[in-house]
Order: structure tokens, then C-alpha cells, then sequence
């Protein structure tokens, strides 16, 4: 494809929108449409995603459920799942052993993912002490993951006054998850809500002592666990 984008980066793009944070079931579809919602994730034009997604289900990869939305099949779901482990357990050996930031791991990743095997990965896996999650927080093993999901919200939906901890932040975004960690919003660590104005898309938080003002697409894409 012109953009780049390989089959495997398609299907773990619709493997994060098919198990949105707080919610367990496929993505239904509405509006935005997943084609949209794809594209501006992966940053190609709607009519590519909609090529590649009509490519996928004729590969058997996903299909369309009960209101046409597009899901994940069984073997969609199971190399989508491969592709997000792998991943994560790349970016660990990236930051870990070969000392990249973090936010550099996520775009060296995306790169080195056709260079692994699987029998490379496991072996990465193992030599790193199998770690449990990836350096954005989000745990290697995607069952975990769905389980965790549950458990979590995006810092947008957290009250005034509320205090919550950070346990995963937003991959997709390069330049925002660079500003994560820039300004210090890091998984593990604590922060309270001071105010918040979803209408205007404008938060305040404490953070590390200090006011923070955050955007409607950062408090979007910064997932905690609230106190």
C-alpha cells in the first residue's frame, strides 16, 4: 500500500478499537464509522482503510456482525493478538536492554515488528524475565489486558476532586505520547483531578505538585485507575 501500513498494523488497530477501555464487546459501529475510525488512527485516508478492510474480510480476518459492523473472526482475533504481544515485548527490549525513552520504543516497534519471528520473541520474552507489561503500562498478555480494561478510565471521566493513579497511556499518538511523558504523565504514577469542564475539553490536575492543564484528546488517551 502507498501508506505503508501492513495487514498486521490493521488488525491491531481494530484489536484496540474492538476492546475500548471500560467496555467488553466488538465495536459497534455508528458513527464515526470503523473505516474512519481506523484511518485517523493510522493516519491514511478513509478509502484506504476501506480497501484494507475489504481485503481483510475477504481474508477471513474480520466479518460483519448482526448491524454490519466489522469484527474480529476467530483467526483475526488470535494474529491480533500475536501482533500486540509481540509488540509490547519489543518495545521492553528496546527500552530495557538497548536504552531508547519509551515514547522512542512505540516507533522503533511498529518498525522492527516483521524482523521477529516467534520463536525471536519468545526467546526476547524469556531473556527479559517475561515481563508483565509493556513500557506505556498496557500488559504484554492481551487476556490481561481485556481483564485490566474493566478496571480503568480515561482520565476525562474522572470527578473533580478525585484522585487516581495512571496505569496505561495512549500508543497511537506519537507526538501525544511523546507530550506524556514530557510533561510527566507516566505510568505508576499519582495525580488528582482539580477541575474539570468536559464541554470545553479543558482538565486541571495535580501532578507531581504541580497544576497541569490537560487537552479533551490527552485526558482522552490517559487511562487510570481511581482511587
Amino acid at each position: 500500500m502507498a501508506q505503508g501500513h501492513s495487514v498486521d498494523e490493521y488488525l491491531e488497530t481494530i484489536y484496540f478499537l474492538a476492546f475500548p477501555i471500560g467496555e467488553y464487546r466488538p465495536l459497534n459501529t455508528g458513527s464515526p464509522t470503523l473505516a474512519s475510525r481506523v484511518a485517523e488512527m493510522l493516519g491514511v485516508s478513509r478509502a484506504s482503510a476501506g480497501e484494507m478492510l475489504k481485503r481483510l474480510e475477504a481474508d477471513g480476518l474480520i466479518e460483519r456482525g448482526e448491524q454490519k459492523e466489522a469484527v474480529l473472526t476467530a483467526s483475526g482475533r488470535t494474529r491480533a493478538e500475536g501482533v500486540v504481544r509481540k509488540h509490547r515485548i519489543i518495545e521492553r527490549l528496546l527500552t530495557d536492554f538497548m536504552g531508547y525513552s519509551a515514547a522512542e520504543a512505540h516507533v522503533h516497534a511498529d518498525e522492527l515488528g516483521d524482523t521477529f519471528n516467534d520463536d525471536m520473541v519468545e526467546r526476547i520474552a524469556t531473556k527479559l524475565g517475561n515481563p508483565e507489561r509493556c513500557p506505556h503500562g498496557w500488559p504484554v498478555e492481551p487476556d490481561a489486558e481485556r481483564a485490566e480494561n474493566e478496571e480503568l478510565i480515561a482520565l476525562a471521566e474522572l470527578d473533580a476532586g478525585a484522585k487516581a493513579t495512571i496505569i496505561r497511556l495512549a500508543e497511537h499518538d506519537g507526538d501525544l505520547l511523546h507530550w506524556f511523558y514530557d510533561q510527566g504523565f507516566e505510568p505508576g504514577r499519582e495525580l488528582q483531578m482539580t477541575a474539570a469542564d468536559p464541554s470545553a475539553g479543558s482538565f486541571r490536575v495535580k501532578l507531581n505538585g504541580r497544576e497541569e492543564t490537560v487537552a479533551e484528546k490527552a485526558a482522552a488517551g490517559l487511562f487510570v485507575r481511581p482511587s
